[in-house]
């Protein structure tokens, strides 16, 4: 199956299941050859997991041409907070009052709002990012009431030897909560497991630019 093949049947897979889930299309190491046929069908949601590699491969005519809207979704170190800031529209993975005092300076002096989810080391993982779980509450509270920063909801990735179940569990529980709305969970191995615990935005790559793939 082509590129395009895998995405629409993707596409219509999670329209049968919901309506509340919008799809990420996760474009790690893709050039935007590969891009354009899901570009051209009029999708808007991307996601990169570095931000030069982004900046790199978007131009702003394509941004503006399409209209689209750009996710970070891997780690981000403090010294490129500000580019993101300025390329990005959704930040996934806020885990850091340092992170979020620099995103709060950002927003006062430029008066640009963007869009963040905080990222839950739900796994207690030490190879991983994210804010620990004892943590969430008052991290959460000191960027949506003194930071008045824009957090849509919680963010996770799960243990990859486990089953997801239990923490897409937990990191919905924790949304309730912390008073959000918004689940950024599931990737191409177990998104439709992650929708059936209210994901708003699920973030699949290679299920979509495996070309051969059935």
């Amino acid at each position: 199956m082509s590129i395009l093949q895998n995405y629409i049947k993707i596409i219509n897979n999670i329209s049968n299941l919901t309506s509340k889930t919008k799809l990420i299309v996760v474009c790690k190491n893709q050039n935007i050859d590969k891009i354009q046929s899901i570009l051209d069908y009029g999708h808007k949601d991307f996601g990169e997991n570095k931000v030069q590699e982004a900046k790199s491969k978007w131009s702003q005519n394509i941004k503006d041409k399409y209209n689209i809207n750009l996710h970070l979704i891997g780690s981000l170190q403090s010294n490129k907070a500000e580019i993101a800031f300025n390329f990005f529209d959704f930040i996934h993975t806020l885990d850091n009052e340092k992170l979020a005092n620099i995103f709060s300076k950002l927003e006062n002096n430029t008066h640009r709002k963007i869009n963040y989810f905080i990222q839950v080391n739900i796994g207690n993982e030490i190879q991983k990012s994210g804010i620990g779980i004892n943590e969430l509450v008052s991290f959460s509270n000191y960027c949506k009431n003194e930071l008045k920063l824009n957090v849509l909801g919680l963010m996770c990735i799960p243990p990859v030897d486990k089953d997801p179940n239990e923490y897409f569990s937990e990191l919905r529980n924790l949304n309730i909560k912390n008073s959000f709305n918004d689940l950024s969970i599931g990737m191409s191995a177990d998104y439709e497991k992650a929708i059936k615990y209210d994901s708003t935005f699920v973030r699949l790559g290679s299920s979509i630019f495996k070309e051969n793939s059935n």
